[in-house]
C-alpha cells in the first residue's frame, strides 16, 4: 500500500498573500489561513477554537495566488503537509508545519467587490503539478458535520 500525505482547508485569510522570488526566479507565495471548530459542551455552553494553517504555493499558482487572494477572503486549499526543521539564533532547533498546495479555490467577493457566480463555486486557480480534485459545495454548515 502507498503512502497519502494530504491536507484539505476550507477558511478565511488572515493577511495577503506575500510572493517571493528564489535565487533561481521561481515564485513562491505563503499566506495563512484560519479554519474555525465550534461545538457545545456538555453543560450546554458554546466553544470556538481557532486554528492557523501556513500555506505554501509554488510556480504559476504562487503568481495567480497573489493576485487574487486578500485578507479575509474564503478559500479553499488542497496540498501535502510538509513539515521544516532549523536552528534558531538561540542555538534551538525550530520546527514549522505547513501545507504546500495543490489546489486552491477561493469563494466570495474578488478583490473589485464583485461577486463571484454562484454556479462556478468560486475563482480557480491553476492546480500544480500533480493536482488534487476537491468537489465542495458552496456553504457548509458547521452543523452538519459529524466531528
Amino acid at each position: 500500500m502507498a503512502d497519502f500525505n494530504q491536507a484539505v482547508i476550507l477558511g478565511n485569510l488572515t493577511r495577503d498573500p506575500e510572493l517571493r522570488s528564489t535565487q533561481s526566479g521561481q515564485s513562491v507565495a505563503s499566506f495563512t489561513i484560519a479554519t474555525n471548530r465550534r461545538w457545545t459542551t456538555k453543560d450546554g455552553q458554546q466553544q470556538e477554537e481557532t486554528e492557523f494553517h501556513n500555506i505554501v504555493a509554488w510556480g504559476k499558482l504562487a503568481e495567480i495566488v497573489s493576485q487574487i487572494l486578500y485578507k479575509g477572503r474564503k478559500v479553499l486549499v488542497a496540498g501535502r503537509l510538509r513539515t521544516r526543521q532549523w536552528e534558531g539564533q538561540d542555538g534551538i532547533k525550530r520546527y514549522s508545519t505547513e501545507i504546500v498546495a495543490d489546489h486552491v479555490s477561493a469563494t466570495g467577493p474578488s478583490r473589485t467587490g464583485g461577486e463571484v457566480p454562484a454556479q462556478s463555486g468560486g475563482e480557480e486557480m491553476p492546480k500544480a503539478e500533480k493536482p488534487a480534485e476537491v468537489n465542495v459545495p458552496d456553504e457548509i454548515n458547521l452543523d452538519d458535520i459529524p466531528f
